[in-house]
């Protein structure tokens, strides 16, 4: 059962991969997807990487779609052996993978203009859990897939991009969250007990702080309130700035 309340729609991406896993390859695709999720207010709540294992991305499948209202999968739906998400997601969902005849006429249609022919290693890629629901693919063809709450697309960065941009007005979404960035003037160890006590205090704020070094003033911190209310989020950055104010003071009295 999803954990998300009416107005918070939450997700999870699942990176399917041996050469992520390696080293390999770097992934690009995790911050990208975190950064969409939160501009269309989507709480990304968990990443996971798993191997090209069946047993390792259908235990993964199974935890995280049961657990968020979306599961976003890159990796894996290409045409070569190892490529085997579409067979763990049909899996996953206890449906058959089927030859889709729509995607059979898209990679026709490509080869024909590249040149190459619908060989055994690419017809692989027309493999669609039964049931799943065709994403486009305006980079390169081959289609991602839609399966209950599981989004399944590629992992090469520019196409996954793209399936994500055809994907997002379908998707529901939540209240957004809001954010203020406070300069603190003060090292993080200066500030640490205090927003404790502030967190506390405005329960439905989150609030962090992300120490940096300043050129002329030496360690620093940046603390950041986010709330999806905006007088909630106003009232925690009150706080903060106010106890910011008596920590200077109490650095420079010595």
């Amino acid at each position: 059962m999803s954990d998300a309340r009416p107005d918070i729609v939450t997700a999870a991406v699942l990176v399917i991969g041996d050469e992520i896993l390696s080293g390999r390859t770097k992934d690009r695709n995790i911050g990208y997807i975190a950064e969409y999720c939160t501009a269309i207010g989507i709480d990304l709540r968990e990443v996971r990487v798993v191997s090209d294992d069946e047993g390792a991305i259908v235990e993964a499948l199974d935890a995280l779609r049961h657990k968020y209202s979306y599961v976003f999968t890159t990796g894996g739906i290409g045409p070569t052996h190892d490529d085997i998400t579409a067979d763990c997601v049909a899996k996953a969902f206890g449906v058959p993978l089927d030859i889709h005849p729509d995607v059979v006429a898209i990679l026709k249609e490509r080869l024909a203009k590249m040149g190459g022919e619908l060989n055994e290693a690419r017809l692989r890629m027309a493999r669609i859990p039964r049931g799943a629901a065709l994403v486009p693919n305006k980079v390169s063809g081959a289609p991602g897939f839609w399966t209950g709450n599981v989004i399944t697309m590629a992992g090469i960065p520019t196409v996954m991009q793209a399936m994500l941009d055809e994907v997002a007005p379908k998707l529901k979404t939540g209240a957004k969250l809001m954010s203020e960035t406070i300069r603190a003037d003060a090292k993080e160890g200066d500030v640490g007990s205090e927003l404790g006590a502030i967190a506390k205090a405005h329960p439905e704020a989150i609030i962090g702080s992300y120490p940096f070094f300043d050129d002329k003033l030496g360690p620093n911190t940046n603390i950041v309130v986010r709330a999806r209310d905006a007088a909630k989020l106003a009232a925690a950055k009150s706080a903060v700035e106010a106890m910011l104010a008596q920590v200077r003071a109490k650095i420079a009295a010595g």
